[in-house]
């Protein structure tokens, strides 16, 4: 499971002309999973995310969590952070999980985080979307598992 994670001031998802997700100050999150990722591998992002001290405090130190400040977080499927860049010029993405078990493993995750009384908006799995935000800071953090 790969996560890019953004701290935002505002960020929202378009697809087919709709928005379907759209947050104030939180997280951007960018998804992907690979077939190897277990119910722990979810449980353990969900948990790192929500507890992640990335937000500035009165002495503006990275010393809060998205819980701390009442932020929301966007989720946003992108499979294409599993490119494979070592051989010609078209990336590959074998390494992205089977399209139905990753769908699958994405909702389970956005449920996961509200879990622990976060606001989740998402985009649509496998959609054409665009996304825009506002990197707050910028604070951008690659998480692996």
């Amino acid at each position: 499971m790969k996560v890019v994670i953004q701290r935002v001031s505002e960020a929202k998802v378009i697809v087919d002309e709709k928005t379907l997700g759209q947050i104030d100050q939180g997280l951007c999150l960018l998804v992907a999973f690979a077939d190897e990722d277990t119910e722990e591998t979810l449980e353990y992002m969900a948990r790192k995310i929500a507890n992640m001290r990335i937000f500035s405090d009165a002495d503006d130190k990275m010393n809060l969590s998205i819980k701390d400040v009442g932020g929301k977080i966007l989720s946003i499927s992108q499979f294409t952070l599993y490119a494979d860049t070592k051989h010609g010029n078209r990336p590959s993405f074998t390494g992205a999980g089977n399209f139905e078990a990753s769908s699958r493993k994405y909702d389970h995750f956005n449920e996961l985080l509200r879990e622990y009384d976060l606001t989740v908006e998402t985009g649509e799995f496998g959609a054409d979307m665009q996304v825009s935000l506002t990197n707050d800071g910028p604070v951008t953090i690659l998480m692996e598992r």
